[in-house]
């Protein structure tokens, strides 16, 4: 019998014939992601079946970075078996659509660490001088 896709051993990415993956548009400093589904085969010009959202990675004035989200059709998708790349996985979790991608804890751990180290660099230049 054989195992459900759920079941995590990998058989069913294998199978999966469609990807749900950022495609970049933008200028060279300035990128812009298209969130859309494309065939998995096929390694360069990928055609596009349908675009499913957008994603913003620069932050604006408010210091948002945004995300538009087709949230029905991003179901429908994956109802067919479509697979999703990691970054979408990380934004669909940090969206509240998956459950959170084990990078964005590690993100947000090393840039709490970060911040620590920073803080105490200044304290003790702040006591030396």
């Amino acid at each position: 019998m054989p195992v459900p896709p759920a079941s995590g051993t990998g058989r069913y990415y294998a199978l999966a014939a469609k990807s749900i993956r950022l495609i970049r548009q933008g200028c060279t400093n300035r990128p812009f992601f298209h969130i859309s589904v494309t065939q998995r085969k096929r390694l360069n010009s990928q055609p596009v079946i349908e675009q499913l959202g957008s994603y913003d990675p620069m932050p604006n004035m408010n210091n948002e970075k945004l995300v538009a989200l087709n949230l029905e059709r991003l179901k429908f998708w994956l109802g067919q078996g479509a697979h999703v790349t990691p970054p979408v996985a990380e934004l669909l979790g940090l969206s509240g659509f998956f459950p959170i991608h084990p990078r964005s804890y590690m993100t947000a751990w090393r840039n709490r660490r970060a911040e620590k180290e920073r803080l105490e660099k200044e304290e003790t230049a702040q006591s030396t001088s």
